[in-house]
């Protein structure tokens, strides 16, 4: 049954029921009419509204409940979906939202991997452009530096020393950015070791303590599996290094029955009242690409925790 004949027929219902109460009752109207009549008359009339409103309030309840899923639904947080209750246009509008939802999430999932994939790849171009272009040039003027300054006076020689020392320190730097842009320890040693790698990254000026334990008998996750844990601790000890102004992190990656755990503890200012940023929408679309659960949250002893749980079953899709 349409809306349009279900809400016309309680109204319908209620009018009757109150024409069979004014016909059959004992209360009559009199003209001119009584106080007490007009007193009848309001009870009824408001006795009528109420029945109409509880009518109305239990009919339309299912849209309500769509209302408040539609202002609550976050397309990074998938899986959510309003129960199909009511009848007629009610039951397939919220079956409508939710083939809807299933056909966003869809549609994002297939749009964000095609635009990590190209990230991945203009990462990977700008640190071999970095290490071949810009790495071997700042090598060259290291050498030139070395050779002007062995037959220079010493008063220049100390000068041109000193600017060895810089360029040197930049091409640290940048050697460290091309392996941030482009973890070459993933794909020649695993991701344990990578992770391990990461941890060892810290500045030492930050006076951040990090500590690592990673289980070695990892499952086969995958390429694209491993590739997602190491840009989501990549960009956890990154937020704890910038924002956090802690001085301990905890790095775990554990096995666990349904799967594989990253979990990233720090003891800093914490998460706070603020808004979610890139790196975290960021985080969070790289784990709905394989079907990974991310939870971001106050750490038990205070702090940030980052917590990525991966299915096993990810290695499957993958090759699905």
């Amino acid at each position: 049954m349409s809306l349009f004949w279900r809400l016309f027929l309680f109204n319908a219902a209620v009018l009757v029921a109150g024409a069979a109460v004014l016909l059959l009752g004992p209360a009559t109207v009199s003209t001119p009419f009584f106080i007490a009549e007009a007193l009848i008359l309001a009870a009824g009339l408001i006795a009528m509204l109420v029945v109409n409103a509880i009518l109305l309030r239990v009919g339309l309840a299912p849209l309500q409940r769509l209302a408040r899923v539609m202002t609550t639904i976050d397309p990074l947080r998938p899986g959510a979906r309003p129960a199909v209750t009511g009848h007629g246009e009610i039951a397939d509008l919220i079956k409508a939202f939710n083939t809807m939802l299933d056909r966003l999430e869809d549609e994002r999932a297939t749009s964000s991997a095609v635009a990590l994939s190209a990230q991945e790849a203009e990462r990977h171009r700008i640190a071999q452009e970095l290490h071949d272009e810009v790495g071997q040039t700042l090598t060259a003027v290291l050498l030139e530096l070395k050779r002007v300054a062995d037959q220079a006076p010493d008063r220049v020689a100390t000068a041109l020393h000193h600017v060895q020392e810089t360029t040197r320190d930049s091409l640290d730097e940048i050697r460290r950015i091309a392996r941030r842009l482009r973890p070459g320890v993933l794909e020649e040693l695993g991701l344990v070791s990578a992770l391990k790698a990461l941890t060892t990254e810290v500045p030492p000026h930050t006076g951040l303590v990090a500590r690592c334990h990673l289980d070695s008998d990892l499952p086969d996750l995958g390429d694209a599996a491993e590739l997602v844990l190491y840009r989501v601790a990549q960009e956890g000890l990154t937020n704890t290094v910038r924002h956090a102004g802690a001085t301990r992190l905890e790095l775990s990656l554990l096995c666990r029955p349904s799967g594989v755990e990253l979990l990233i503890r720090d003891n800093g200012c914490g998460l706070g009242g603020a808004p979610e940023g890139a790196g975290i929408r960021g985080m969070r679309e790289r784990a709905l690409l394989i079907g990974a659960q991310l939870a971001l949250g106050p750490g038990s002893g205070g702090g940030t925790e980052v917590r990525l749980r991966v299915p096993t079953a990810t290695k499957a899709a993958e090759h699905a």
